[in-house]
């Protein structure tokens, strides 16, 4: 068992661990741990299926890759831990929810998005790991074979799901997306090369988002922690 009992993330992994591709993957990533500096720690290589339980997942939010920098990469996408300075990214989130929502309240201090996950936000980095200072490192084809099969897996599942797809990168994943019981928004990245070009500020993502969930009879997402 990967997960806490209930967790029905289990069983997807319980049947791709018997797949030739995730078996390389899994050793390529324990021998790379072993030599040389890997994000995030290995146990949180899998903390956004454990904090995100399938059967809860409302939201995803695609990423990348893991913060190639110290102590930032914790097995969320966008998140950092309690105490360390917010990432660009991050900063332009919170900025949009703040905007979006009217919010009369400085930018939180905490990076930490654990909140969201716990909500039912599945915020999934593609590439689950990556070399100290070497973005995209592990960009290899093991890992675009199990992005695939989590989100045929998400794609197959009979209830009303949002995906935001920020940028590029994570707009190409749109192919996977057919289910018509899903909602999809693309917008620009939230990245300052990205956002401050357009398609990301004003883009009422978040709104759009709560609007969906609440049309379909499931809580909305208190996209800021108090």
């Amino acid at each position: 068992m990967f997960f806490d009992e209930g967790n029905e993330w289990n069983e997807f992994f319980e049947n791709i661990q018997k797949k030739e591709y995730f078996q390389k993957l899994m050793k390529f990533v324990n021998e790379e741990y072993q030599t040389k500096i890997i994000y995030p720690l290995k146990e949180n290589l899998f903390n956004a299926f454990k904090l995100t339980p399938l059967q809860d997942v409302k939201v995803v939010i695609l990423g990348q890759d893991p913060y190639p920098n110290p102590n930032q990469a914790m097995g969320l996408a966008f998140s950092v831990p309690e105490g360390i300075k917010l990432p660009p990214s991050l900063k332009n989130i919170y900025k949009e929810i703040i905007s979006e929502f009217n919010l009369s309240i400085d930018l939180p201090q905490s990076g930490d998005l654990t909140y969201l996950a716990q909500q039912g936000v599945l915020l999934l980095n593609p590439y689950l790991t990556v070399v100290a200072g070497k973005p995209l490192s592990h960009k290899i084809k093991e890992y675009d074979y199990l992005f695939k099969d989590i989100m045929l897996k998400l794609n197959s599942l009979d209830k009303p799901i949002v995906f935001m797809l920020w940028g590029n990168n994570a707009k190409k994943h749109h192919k996977y997306l057919t289910n018509e019981k899903h909602m999809v928004i693309e917008t620009a990245h939230p990245s300052p090369l990205s956002a401050n070009q357009g398609g990301w500020f004003g883009s009422n993502c978040f709104l759009k988002a709560d609007e969906f969930l609440k049309e379909n009879n499931l809580n909305e997402i208190k996209w800021i922690k108090d």
